[in-house]
């Protein structure tokens, strides 16, 4: 279940921590706050209560699927995490559908399955190439 407030997160966290003691494996309210945010693709409670709170997300969603180009590549994926990194940015983590070969080398490829950047509320990454070119630009 994705939760779509604080209110619903905070009463599935609670209704974690109660299973849990049911189960003989009691934890504290704040352990459940944390696994409930993680089991949610979220680093910690405190980032799930953040995108919860504000939309800041640049409109991306956990699962959403997304497509763009990634050093240059055209790749398409879903989005599997999501960090509030201060008001501006979202650091996203993307599954792609089809490995990326972030090589420049003719000689050998390095495969990358998942990728991951910092964005800006116009889709582009903070973090560019030595040309100036983004490293992750989404549709």
């Amino acid at each position: 279940m994705i939760a779509k407030d604080l209110k619903d997160t905070k009463a599935q966290a609670r209704r974690l921590a109660a299973a849990l003691e049911k189960a003989g494996m009691p934890v504290p309210l704040a352990r459940a706050y944390e696994l409930t945010a993680q089991a949610a693709g979220h680093a910690d409670w405190n980032t799930m209560a953040a995108a919860l709170r504000s939309p800041a997300g640049q409109g991306l969603a956990l699962g959403e699927a997304v497509s763009g180009r990634y050093l240059g590549h055209p790749v398409a994926g879903r989005v599997h995490a999501l960090r509030q990194k201060g008001a501006e940015f979202v650091e996203v983590e993307i599954d792609l559908d089809q490995p990326v070969d972030v090589a420049q080398s003719e000689h050998f490829t390095a495969l990358r399955r998942r990728v991951r950047a910092t964005l800006g509320r116009d889709g582009r990454s903070v973090g560019k190439r030595s040309d100036g070119v983004p490293h992750l630009v989404l549709d």
